[in-house]
């Protein structure tokens, strides 16, 4: 496999326009056999003990199906209300109102739900929840929410952070505000109206990570309150953690790394934060980054002020 170097450009993706992007690319060999085929496999015993099933051609024959079936007797909950004051099934939900609902057999009626726009839908509970997960990955999931203007050193931070975790032995994902814009956000602009559901639908990834039991990390500007609230309400108290990267305007400008203050001044990106669009920092930050005495720490050192926070909450360990 021969890998080239990583390549930087700016992209206008759907309405996103102003977005990095870097890649890096990958040759890989021709396969030696241009054919592909299916093969039978032998029925799977080791030293005379069974596995629990078989395959011969196209039949598969298992003896633990029956004692999965109990074992995986899932349950629904009724879920009336707005999404952010839904209550997510967890370690500690047995409270919540259920229905069993035998996936195999069919038996049971599921209680059905309507979220929004949409109807009919079932909240399907499995077995294996977040503690489940936490308790392997030997660590709580949760999200970090990086929040500042353009410019501030959110992705800094965050690749930082990242690192210093991954060398911990930490599970972490980055969720960049550029870099969901190449995908699953494309279809978003910089109005008003879509800076909230890019917002909102960064939020609902980002619970899922920590569902998962990830430390997530997103980083986006993030300029409205509204939208951040809304995002912490989405996750259990105390699994969303703020950071306030506060440098002030004229520093953020200073520095101008992708060169888009220039770009607003001059008035060819219309809606810049900080510009001309408000920009509403946090009022009850969990973590506040900022300038000592007008020297910025390096981004290690502020990703270890955040380790150190998780390290305190009981984060780091299951």
């Amino acid at each position: 496999m021969i890998i080239r170097p990583l390549r930087f450009k700016m992209v206008a993706i759907g309405k996103c326009s102003s977005i990095y992007r870097a890649s890096l690319e990958f040759d890989f060999p021709e396969p030696s056999s241009g054919k592909l085929g299916l093969t039978k496999l032998p029925a799977c015993n080791y030293g005379g003990k069974s596995f629990g099933f078989s395959i011969s051609g196209t039949e598969v024959k298992t003896s633990f199906v029956a004692p999965l079936r109990a074992i995986e007797a899932s349950r629904t909950s009724q879920v009336i209300g707005k999404a952010e004051n839904l209550q997510r099934p967890g370690c500690d939900s047995d409270d919540l109102p259920t229905n069993d609902c035998n996936g195999f057999s069919g038996k049971g009626v599921p209680q059905m739900s309507t979220i929004g726009n949409s109807t009919n839908i079932v909240w399907h509970k499995c077995s294996v929840e977040k503690c489940d997960r936490e308790e392997l990955l030997q660590q709580r999931g949760c999200v970090i929410w990086v929040t500042g203007l353009s410019g501030s050193g959110k992705s800094t931070l965050a690749c930082a952070l990242g690192r210093g975790l991954h060398a911990r032995g930490k599970l972490t994902y980055i969720l960049d505000g550029d870099n969901v814009r190449h995908g699953l956000n494309r279809d978003l602009s910089f109005k008003a109206e879509d800076r909230a559901e890019n917002i909102r639908r960064t939020g609902e990834v980002a619970k899922l990570f920590a569902d998962a039991g990830v430390i997530c990390i997103a980083s986006l500007i993030s300029p409205y309150r509204k939208d951040r609230d809304a995002c912490r309400a989405l996750l259990a108290e105390g699994d969303f953690i703020e950071v306030f990267m506060d440098v002030p305007l004229h520093v953020c400008e200073a520095r101008d790394p992708k060169g888009l203050y220039k770009l607003a001044r001059a008035g060819k990106i219309k809606g810049f934060t900080g510009i001309d669009d408000p920009y509403e920092p946090p009022l009850t930050s969990e973590i506040v980054l900022r300038q000592n005495q007008g020297l910025c720490d390096s981004p290690n050192d502020l990703a270890d002020t955040v380790i150190s926070y998780l390290d305190k909450k009981g984060y780091l360990k299951a």
